[in-house]
């Protein structure tokens, strides 16, 4: 049989355990509050374009993040785009006078200090039917794109596909092969075709749901709508190589959908 202590012993005992219980506690809920509040404060440092709540899109300016809807978001990169271009775009500048002016100054010209993603948006996808890839190379999917492309941006180089489709070249799994990636060139990597490469990959990311995007990688940072939140998150690649880091074109895929051949 097991006695209690129920001596002065024995009641110091369980008062001593009680009072660390409740400081061990006490400790960890100051912890809780204090790394919350940190978080809160250095959010946009630490991820200074991701759009965990709020409107759908935001605009990182160096000073602070802006929201906007998915419609600004739209017509401030589209904007964006044409001012860049000049002369050559093929098409009018679409109304922005309900964008700050911080807003198309960062989207136009990029941080200050070094070229880099200004703007995020969420899209975590949608259903969408497999698509077979069609002679061209591409998926119906991809060729919509590849004309919104063109529809919005002069002199594009963009490869990333062959007619007939590619069956080697790049990596396993790659969205290449089926038809639905596209590559937007930029070349050489410089600092001026890396801010042209933003202004490209920023516009495609306001128009994540109209083309159904799925992946863009560009500069050593992906976006993907497996976590749209977390906004353009840092790119794995053989640091020597700057094809594989993405830093001569922009990368983009569209949805898959679900093949009826994969339950075969």
């Amino acid at each position: 049989m097991t006695h209690r202590s129920t001596g002065p012993a024995g009641v110091h005992r369980r008062w001593h355990g009680l009072i660390l219980s409740v400081a061990i506690l006490a400790v960890l809920a100051v912890v809780g509050v204090l790394g919350a509040r940190w978080v809160a404060e250095n959010q946009e440092r630490i991820f200074p374009v991701s759009t965990p709540w709020g409107p759908e899109c935001a605009v990182w300016t160096g000073d602070e993040q802006v929201k906007l809807d998915r419609e600004q978001a739209r017509r401030a990169s589209t904007a964006a785009a044409v001012i860049a271009q000049g002369d050559d775009a093929p098409i009018e500048q679409p109304d922005v006078d309900d964008i700050p002016d911080e807003v198309m100054d960062a989207l136009v010209h990029g941080p200050e200090d070094d070229a880099g993603p200004s703007m995020s948006c969420r899209y975590s996808g949608e259903e969408v039917e497999f698509e077979e890839e069609l002679p061209s190379g591409m998926t119906p999917r991809t060729e919509a794109m590849k004309a919104g492309i063109e529809e919005h941006f002069a002199d594009t180089s963009i490869g990333g596909y062959v007619p007939g489709g590619y069956d080697t070249g790049h990596g396993e799994g790659s969205a290449h092969y089926e038809g639905r990636a596209l590559d937007i060139f930029y070349r050489p990597v410089d600092e001026d075709n890396r801010r042209e490469g933003w202004l490209m990959a920023h516009w495609l990311i306001a128009h994540a749901p109209d083309y159904q995007i799925d992946v863009i990688i560009f500069d050593d940072k992906i976006w993907s709508t497996r976590y749209p939140s977390m906004g353009w998150r840092h790119y794995e690649a053989d640091p020597d190589n700057e094809i594989l880091r993405h830093l001569d074109h922009v990368h983009v895929d569209v949805l898959r959908g679900p093949d009826p051949g994969d339950d075969a």
